[in-house]
């Protein structure tokens, strides 16, 4: 039977891809920092699910991954999930630090650990939830569309890493555009999609093997675009929603 860790499942889009693989019988792994929203979703499947609480800025979040994986009996997916962004046109230096110690310091964490644990057992699946937003600077956003951009870089040298060290590791990037979680407390956004609906998404795109997946169509017709932007006119784009 087939085993997949969810790092990030208490909410949103991971909790959401949690049920599936739970509908579809694998034995489901599940992490993050809020344990009753672990232990109430293993309630619903405990033969199939084990949880772990991790904090991916904390030193020993891999060790919790460790522990996670013996508990589960192996690891074949492993899916990144977790993540923080705000807009901060202040530029508050806590906001964008602390964006930076999840998204970077964690993410580097977390997915050093599992390329670990996949390369000792011999192949794997790497997957990490990041966002259209790692296109271009955001200037609402700095921190946020910066780590995110750092994420898909990070990936891509993972994946030559792999190839150069001759491993059976595969690698999907999933890039979603807005989604209506507590991340984006504002729902005023273009094109805001359902966490449900993006989880079915992300896990078809992840049984297809994607390297990179743009969730969903409309999306990836809108960052085609996005990327032909010029520079010098970017840089002149008001692009904000600040608005309650």
């Amino acid at each position: 039977m087939k085993k997949v860790i969810i790092i990030g499942a208490t909410s949103g889009i991971g909790e959401e891809i949690a049920k599936i693989y739970i509908a579809q019988g694998w034995q489901v792994g599940i992490a993050g920092r809020r344990e009753e929203a672990l232990t109430a979703l293993a309630a619903t499947a405990p033969a199939q699910v084990k949880t772990q609480v991790i904090d991916v800025t904390s030193a020993d979040a891999p060790e919790q991954l460790k522990s996670l994986i013996e508990k589960l009996g192996g690891m074949d997916l492993f899916l990144l999930s977790s993540g923080i962004g705000s807009q901060n046109v202040k530029l508050e230096p806590e906001i964008e630090l602390n964006t930076a110690r999840t998204n970077v310091e964690g993410f580097i964490r977390m997915v050093t650990a599992a390329y670990r644990f996949f390369k000792e057992q011999g192949s794997g699946h790497l997957a990490v939830i990041s966002s259209v937003a790692g296109t271009k600077g955001l200037g609402s956003a700095p921190a946020y569309s910066a780590t995110k951009r750092f994420q898909n870089t990070y990936i891509d040298a993972l994946a030559q890493l792999a190839r150069m060290e001759r491993l059976s590791i595969q690698f999907t990037d999933i890039r979603p555009g807005f989604v209506a979680t507590a991340l984006l407390k504002n729902r005023k956004y273009p094109l805001l999609m359902r966490a449900d609906s993006t989880a079915q998404h992300i896990v078809k795109a992840l049984a297809n093997k994607k390297r990179v997946a743009i969730i969903d169509t409309r999306y990836a017709i809108l960052v085609f675009f996005w990327q032909l932007i010029p520079r010098w006119l970017w840089e002149r784009l008001p692009i904000r929603n600040d608005k309650s």
